[in-house]
């Protein structure tokens, strides 16, 4: 509603003198260097590139009539120059002061700072305008004038802070030239003899050029290249290339963060402390409740001197944005307890770039970008430092949700504080009132939408939540909390503490070897393909793979499996259950008696053993179908057969005549009566 979330203010823009990374004297190499990322995924490759935003198009100077002054317009569709029907200026543009006593352009100015800055929230907005009574020459239109608005959609930092509109062509400057009765003009077509169409919204689409002069016929991208073309003849502008991404704003009006570490004299001049001040440190007697920067308050702190000359000065009252630090903590993390200097330039060669970073997605366009930034900002100021890009492989996990309460008056509960009556009915404990429920959604505080993992913990184990997490769904995907998922999880691992407690008291048994070499066979290729799918981030696979593998175990210990058999390869999927399942892991591993839990099972070429289905056909009728290990030649497929299959009945008192063998397809029996 227009308000600070946690202040409930209204929220309005203000101009404040503020510290700045020049992070868009980088946006080109930012942009290019995407392509050399192959580790990370295209999702967020693509964020980048739209935030970094490279524009192509044009500057346009236009007169403002009876003035020697112009307006310097960016457009990346200079093609529909034929259309435009006003010119549109940000309330901060230079012109802006010529109306600095007006009381309807003050008026006008304040609602413009209640709108917010995102394209989305000026999509959205409702377009308002001042009529500030000038206008321009068009360049290309004999004695036509174009009326100059302030409008609430135009901000200073793209571009110039001034637009042309056309309104049939973009749907922000069809809502404005609708509300103030302004031209609308259709210069792109995909058909032909609609001059007169009435539009009810702005046709974005392609076509070509109509009611355009020299430009009628030609399609968008060939009346943009001509247009460009006239406009630098007739030197009334040129061709431009912009970008989206703005400098990086790094002051905070707030307590926490490190202190900005600037000075500013008596004579006016901004200056950085001494180096052997550094690090400036916060004080500890603040007060945290004084309106404002609770800095700029502090009675003494602020007061300094210039080391070098003794001068009085006053301290940058502003801290830095928290992502300074995360911008660059992993060169730290090469070398922590290097006192010289930030980072041993040797060490972070060994170490970087980051193998693998791990993130949530929510971190794209901020911190990932503000890495990169860093990054190649330090390789500019120091020549021993030759990263380029900060992490080679990245993956994006998904977030935990959960469905979120609202009692009668808004207010959020959290999970511990509702009641569900029924499937349908959800009530508040402390006083029985209805409850409504909202949409699962990530996690957060300011939701109460959270579970306490110590609650969870206390009641199933910490593994128990670990493997309901990796096994509801990709670790990309968003996963929706569910307590009986956990209760679930518990009771499954409850079963694996069982069948190792079963295998560790199994009396030995008489042996046969062509089993226990097939059940080697079959644990080798499960630790193969667990082995792979943790590799590839496929965490919720490896626990399907876990739960065949425990039916394929407790469908076995009848069976004529040795003890050190079984207990061997238990050892070799409780070891790779590790990462999973830890704490239940090493317990197992400790019951059976197994003295290297770090050391991670062989995985040899031989393990990727693929299994296939075959048809067992008795005189060419089907009796069984099945997975024997692929490439397996006739002798061994016959003693499976022969151990395992259910039409071995059917062989039984009969005569085998020939064998029709195809590899990998079918084995068929011709048989006849004895």
């Amino acid at each position: 509603n227009g308000k600070g979330w946690r202040s409930n203010v209204a929220v309005e823009r203000k101009k404040l003198s503020q510290w700045f990374f020049n992070i868009s004297k980088f946006s080109n190499e930012l942009l290019k260097d995407l392509e050399t990322l192959d580790g990370w995924p295209d999702k967020v490759k693509l964020m980048q590139k739209n935030w970094i935003g490279k524009s192509f198009g044009c500057e346009i100077n236009f007169e403002i009539k009876n003035s020697n002054d112009k307006i310097k317009v960016f457009t990346t569709r200079p093609d529909t120059i034929f259309g435009a029907s006003f010119i549109a200026l940000s309330a901060d543009h230079i012109i802006s002061k010529k109306f600095i006593d007006s009381k309807e352009f003050i008026q006008f100015k304040k609602e413009c700072n209640k709108t917010g800055t995102t394209e989305e929230a000026l999509a959205n907005a409702e377009k308002i305008g001042f009529n500030s009574g000038l206008s321009v020459i068009h360049p290309f239109i004999k004695d036509k004038l174009i009326p100059i608005y302030f409008a609430n959609f135009v901000l200073m930092d793209y571009g110039s802070g001034a637009i042309f509109g056309c309104p049939a062509h973009d749907q922000r400057d069809f809502e404005f030239a609708k509300k103030y009765d302004l031209k609308i003009l259709k210069v792109v077509s995909d058909k032909s003899n609609d001059d007169k169409e009435i539009l009810k919204e702005a046709y974005t689409g392609d076509g070509k050029i109509i009611n355009s002069d020299f430009l009628n016929g030609l399609d968008v991208q060939s009346a943009k290249e001509k247009i460009i073309r006239v406009i630098e003849e007739k030197s009334i502008g040129e061709k431009k290339t912009l970008f989206r991404l703005k400098d990086w704003g790094v002051s905070r009006q707030r307590y926490w963060g490190c202190p900005i570490p600037m000075i500013y004299l008596e004579d006016g001049s901004v200056v950085p402390v001494d180096k052997s001040e550094l690090p400036i440190e916060l004080p500890e007697d603040i007060n945290l409740n004084s309106n404002g920067n609770p800095l700029d308050n502090h009675p003494t702190w602020k007061l300094t001197t210039q080391k070098s000359t003794g001068k009085k000065a006053i301290r940058e009252t502003d801290t830095l944005d928290t992502f300074v630090d995360s911008s660059w903590y992993f060169l730290r993390f090469c070398s922590p307890n290097h006192k010289s200097s930030p980072f041993d330039e040797k060490k972070i060669d060994y170490w970087m770039p980051v193998d693998q970073y791990i993130g949530g997605i929510e971190h794209a366009i901020l911190h990932l970008l503000y890495s990169r930034f860093f990054t190649k900002a330090i390789k500019k100021c120091n020549k021993n430092f030759k990263i380029n890009e900060p992490f080679k492989n990245l993956f994006t996990q998904g977030m935990v949700c959960h469905e979120s309460y609202k009692d009668a008056k808004g207010n959020w509960l959290y999970p511990d504080e509702i009641e569900k009556v029924d499937p349908k009915t959800i009530i508040k404990k402390s006083d029985k009132s209805k409850v409504t429920v909202g949409p699962p959604e990530s996690m957060s505080k300011s939701k109460k939408n959270t579970v306490d993992p110590e609650t969870m913990i206390e009641q199933l184990g910490a593994d128990s939540v670990r493997w309901f997490i990796l096994s509801d769904s990709p670790p990309e995907k968003d996963i929706q909390w569910s307590d009986n998922g956990v209760v679930s999880a518990n009771k499954f691992l409850q079963k694996i503490w069982n069948i190792c407690f079963l295998v560790s008291n199994r009396k030995e048994t008489q042996v046969d070897k062509d089993l226990e070499n097939a059940f080697n066979a079959k644990i080798n290729n499960y630790v193969y393909k667990i082995d792979r799918s943790i590799e590839n981030f496929r965490f919720n696979v490896c626990v399907a793979q876990i739960y065949e593998i425990y039916n394929y175990f407790r469908d076995h210990l009848d069976n004529s499996i040795g003890n050190k058999t079984l207990s061997n390869n238990l050892i070799k999927i409780l070891k790779v259950m590790i990462p999973f399942v830890p704490h239940l892991a090493n317990e197992c591993l400790e019951l059976l008696k197994c003295s290297n839990n770090n050391k991670w099972p062989d995985i040899s070429g031989e393990n990727e053993l693929e299994e296939i289905k075959m048809a067992v056909q008795i005189n060419g009728k089907t009796r069984d179908v099945i997975k024997i290990k692929k490439d397996l030649m006739e002798k061994d497929v016959n003693n499976f057969i022969i151990k395992n299959s259910k039409a071995k009945k059917y062989l039984d008192r009969k005569k085998t005549i020939k064998i029709i063998f195809v590899k990998n397809k079918i084995i068929n029996y011709i048989t006849s009566n004895q």
